[in-house]
């Protein structure tokens, strides 16, 4: 009867171990994806190094970034809905 309690302590443990474990991959993983979906984002923007700064903000805040150079903001909500101060959108 001593087992069961011990057991379950330790699968709880292993389930947290994995799902840390799994958001450590996805958040080291984020800045290269979001450098190489950001890239292809500001490909024709004038101002190239602005684009990439606030894509890769953005991206880096919703984990997406819409497809193409511009537009196809329906495809990442969050992204397409952020304002900057003052009130325009901040993502490119």
């Amino acid at each position: 009867m001593h087992l069961f309690p011990k057991k379950m302590k330790f699968l709880h443990l292993l389930t947290w171990l994995l799902v840390l474990t799994s958001f450590l991959e996805l958040s080291s993983s984020a800045p290269g994806l979001c450098r190489s979906k950001c890239k292809k984002r500001c490909a024709k923007a004038g101002v190239q190094d602005r684009c990439m700064k606030y894509c890769g903000i953005c991206c880096a805040k919703c984990g997406c970034v819409p497809s193409g150079t511009y537009g196809n903001k329906h495809e990442c909500p969050c992204y397409g809905n952020m304002k900057n101060s003052k009130g325009k959108p901040k993502c490119p």
